[in-house]
């Protein structure tokens, strides 16, 4: 296709613009530095890897069917996908972005969570009602802890010693010591029990109770084991998801049904109100500078930037069609939302809370997470 002289110009203005942009905005990074995001597409048994120095999709990784969960390892450069439909876990190795091996856990894993450590996993097979212990060093099942009726979350507390898992059919929620993978108390009570957040002490949890309007509160004290209910918390309708703040000070909740989002103090248990944000609130993050929360609006198909000490929605950004996980690179200038109905991920700059570009990632993309480390010498 040929260009006229002027369309030519523009053309070459826009991009003296946007690179002028870029060495402005985004860090400078050293030759060794890589810094990707990882996008779960729960339709097509596929990976994305994300190049986010360049801002360009790396390459896509064949994994299990329905690829649900996906973490990273915080002491190894390696990312865990959890298939859903095949009963197993894809092990990718971040340095060279490649399925280096598959981990057999039980049936329909949904979750995994990743202890500080970097040795173990947590998986919640939420078809078999049981949590996967996983060695990731050696790649195996070391340990099968039995739970509620479909699991869907299982978090291990900061400490190493507390596994926290909510159940979602049973409404409920297990809480386990992590040294000796024993159940040490269940409790009833918490419809659609969903997201888990572990208080920075690990001295509690907070459990969305997606199937209400409430968010209970557990103690994870040993000396609490006999009855851990701590309080129950009023919220918005359909509470989805808990975005606890870096200083640990306050929880914000996604209340899909109400448009709002519910702020919970963690020292006093106490809710602060709700704010609307947008349509059918989902995922949502918190600024490492604590000051502000972006939201994924699912119905509204924007990101909500919310300024935590003013109380207010500051914007909304557009992005995709049916916005849902969402994450923030590791400098923090660019927030990441995958578009769940329109198979992309939104690029938006920080500094000025606006659409920076769309990546194009598989069919109903449905996590995310970001992982940046320099190349060993």
């Amino acid at each position: 296709m040929h260009m006229r002289p002027a369309r030519l110009l523009l053309a070459a203005a826009a991009l003296l613009s946007l690179a002028g942009c870029r060495r402005h905005d985004f860090p400078d990074y050293p030759k060794t530095y890589r810094e990707y995001a990882y996008v779960a597409n729960g339709g097509d048994a596929t990976v994305t890897v994300l190049d986010l120095i360049n801002l360009r999709q790396d390459r896509v990784l064949h994994v299990g069917n329905s690829p649900s969960g996906i973490a990273a390892n915080p002491t190894r450069n390696e990312i865990y996908a959890v298939n859903a439909g095949s009963d197993s876990v894809s092990v990718i190795n971040a340095e060279t972005n490649a399925v280096v091996g598959t981990i057999a856990v039980h049936r329909k894993p949904y979750f995994i969570d990743v202890d500080a450590d970097g040795k173990l996993g947590y998986v919640a097979n939420s078809g078999s009602n049981n949590v996967s212990v996983i060695d990731l060093a050696r790649r195996r099942e070391i340990a099968v802890i039995g739970v509620g009726e479909g699991p869907g979350v299982a978090r291990i507390s900061p400490d190493l010693a507390t596994i926290v898992v909510s159940n979602r059919r049973s409404g409920s929620v297990s809480i386990i010591d992590a040294h000796t993978r024993t159940l040490r108390s269940k409790v009833s009570g918490c419809p659609g029990a969903t997201d888990v957040v572990i208080s920075l002490d690990s001295h509690k949890a907070f459990i969305a109770c997606s199937d209400s309007h409430q968010v209970m509160v557990v103690s994870l004290d040993a000396s609490a084991a006999a009855d851990p209910l701590m309080t129950m918390l009023d919220v918005g309708d359909v509470p989805t998801h808990l975005a606890l703040k870096p200083d640990g000070g306050e929880i914000f909740v996604s209340n899909f049904a109400s448009n709002t989002i519910s702020e919970i103090a963690t020292g006093t248990n106490e809710v602060g109100g709700a704010h609307p944000v947008g349509t059918h609130p989902s995922g949502s993050i918190v600024s490492a500078d604590n000051a502000v929360l972006y939201v994924s609006n699912f119905a509204a198909d924007t990101i909500g930037v919310y300024a935590i000490d003013d109380g207010k929605l500051r914007s909304s950004v557009h992005v995709g069609s049916g916005p849902d996980a969402i994450a923030l690179t590791s400098e923090g200038h660019l927030v990441l939302a995958a578009d769940a109905k329109s198979n992309d991920v939104a690029v938006i700059r920080v500094i000025d809370n606006s659409l920076f570009t769309m990546l194009p990632v598989g069919t109903s993309p449905n996590s995310i997470v970001v992982k940046a480390f320099n190349l060993p010498k």
